[in-house]
């Protein structure tokens, strides 16, 4: 048998954009990328596509989402652009007083505590339902598929998993999370790259889910199962919080960059972060990507767009700042005049005076969707309810128990949500789905997309493969080991603390699908991931 070391690269891999016409998917596994491939190919739309795909990433990325996701879609078709949200709400039996009395002065990370109404599979039954051409059913077949007669795992996949095994591991000793080590380290380890994994409960519980267009999941017999675990574990979710749940379709939110409209799904959201910042950067003119210039007053924009989002977004019922003040020109203006030569801590402004797998999907006949699912935090709360493979996830996590700021903790509220799926429009018209996952990485990441898009007209391989940074805080900032070292070191003399990382996982993983007048499609995926472009 050959041995080698599937995480190991000494030289730099060069991919090309992809062409096709009938159909194109991208996504970070390719099994799930091919999944939703056939299923155009056996008649379906690119909505139906997307469903397959996120279904299947499920079971074949369960490091990064779960049955017990949350998701949000952006879908163009017919000559409309939709956006859906399918995040969910905190149960009515929560509130921050609670979590406070049990001794916590922020929300915590794992356990029962940060989970919220799954929103995931409400999303494949509406999608479904709106604008699908195939059964639901058909539609979910390769992942029940893939999750009864297993798989050879990824290798990027294998990290994160052998990652979470050593955290929980250590971690979480309640016995509550027994069932994440059942479900997902039966073996008493997590899968290495090529061993195959399968999971029947997943199997069971997703032909359920199909069958009933999710309603065995928030009003049947999956609802009481997560209900009977929540009671029997100290959890706070119950099955009238499902039963009283369902996505709901939302109007996108835009600026207008370089003469492109960039979309994205308004607050709870925080798309609208990789918004103002773009607002704020198109007051400049920037013709040279690795110049220190450039990067610095990327980085400032970034920080003041984040401070702007971590205060005033939250669920939209209780947002107070109007989202069309933090969007305008008047306010970007006004932001922009803080920049100088040097770093500065990021303040949110006063607006009152005037935030995974990430995929996207195209066909033949002009469909294509943005969509991005996700459990938070890799395998999100931990908490797996016992023989169905639904692993919830920690949306909470974002609340904050401050009771006077709008993002607090409450019962039935959205919490500030980081998946965001992205969209490019020129002249009322479709030029495709974009979308890089990966936390609070995420608006930074979308940022980065669209200026090496429109500023230095890069492809869309291109585009995914250039080295990227971060801002974690303060002035703290981390950049990839490829950045060039220069650069480092000229935003070192400007007041930017620099850390290089040696791994590129933490900097998000995107995919684009862009298609022009010709209807041709040109995709590209993510080269610190194990995605793949799936083309017909």
């Amino acid at each position: 048998m050959l041995k080698f070391d599937t995480l190991k690269n000494d030289y730099p891999s060069r991919r090309s954009v992809i062409y096709g016409r009938k159909g194109m998917v991208c996504t970070s596994q390719p099994l799930a990328a091919q999944a939703g491939l056939d299923i155009i190919k056996q008649g379906g739309n690119a909505i139906d596509a997307a469903i397959a795909t996120a279904a299947c990433m499920t079971v074949l990325e369960p490091t990064s989402n779960g049955i017990g996701s949350d998701a949000f879609a952006l879908v163009w078709t017919k000559g409309e652009l939709h956006g859906l949200n399918a995040s969910g709400r905190a149960p009515m039996a929560i509130t921050a007083e609670k979590v406070k009395k049990q001794g916590y002065t922020a929300m915590p990370k794992r356990g029962w505590i940060p989970v919220m109404v799954p929103g995931a599979p409400s999303a494949w039954a509406e999608l479904s339902e709106k604008f699908g051409r195939l059964t639901l059913e058909k539609v979910m077949e390769p992942a029940v598929t893939y999750a009864r007669e297993g798989y050879p795992v990824s290798p990027v996949i294998s990290k994160l998993w052998n990652n979470a095994y050593k955290e929980f591991s250590g971690t979480l000793k309640d016995e509550c999370f027994k069932p994440w080590f059942d479900t997902f380290a039966r073996d008493g380890h997590a899968p290495q790259p090529g061993e195959i994994w399968k999971s029947e409960a997943h199997a069971k519980t997703l032909e359920k889910i199909a069958k009933t267009h999710a309603k065995a999941f928030y009003q049947g017999e999956l609802g009481d199962q997560i209900d009977a675990y929540s009671r029997k574990t100290g959890g706070y979710l119950r099955k009238s919080d499902l039963e009283n749940y369902w996505c709901e379709w939302v109007k996108p939110i835009h600026v207008n960059y370089r003469g492109y409209d960039v979309c994205e799904i308004p607050p709870n959201g925080d798309g609208i972060i990789a918004l103002m910042a773009l607002n704020i950067l198109k007051g400049y003119s920037f013709t040279d990507r690795s110049c220190v210039d450039t990067v610095h007053k990327q980085l400032e924009a970034m920080k003041l767009a984040f401070a702007d989002g971590n205060r005033y977004v939250a669920d939209p019922e209780y947002m107070r700042a109007p989202v069309e003040t933090l969007l305008s020109d008047e306010y970007a203006a006004e932001r922009r005049s803080l920049i100088g030569e040097m770093a500065k801590d990021p303040e949110p402004g006063d607006p009152f005076r005037g935030g995974t797998i990430y995929l996207c999907t195209a066909d033949g006949e002009g469909n294509m969707v943005s969509y991005i699912q996700s459990n938070y935090m890799g395998f999100g709360s931990g908490i797996v309810i016992p023989g169905t493979g639904i692993a919830l996830q920690n949306r909470g996590a974002n609340f904050t128990l401050d009771e006077t700021m709008e993002n607090c903790l409450g019962p039935g509220k959205k919490s500030l949500h980081t998946i965001i799926p992205g969209f490019l429009m020129k002249d009322g018209k479709a030029v495709g789905p974009f979308g890089v996952m990966g936390g609070f990485m995420q608006p930074q990441g979308h940022v980065q997309v669209i200026m090496n898009t429109l500023d230095f007209m890069m492809n869309p391989q291109e585009t995914l493969d250039a080295p990227r940074w971060q801002w974690v805080g303060g002035k703290k900032i981390q950049v990839e080991k490829t950045f060039p070292a220069e650069i480092v070191e000229e935003l070192k003399r400007r007041g930017h603390e620099m850390e290089v990382l040696e791994s590129s996982l933490t900097f998000g993983r995107g995919q684009i699908i862009w298609r022009d007048e010709n209807g041709v499609l040109c995709g590209a995926t993510e080269p610190r991931a194990d995605g793949a472009v799936a083309v017909w």
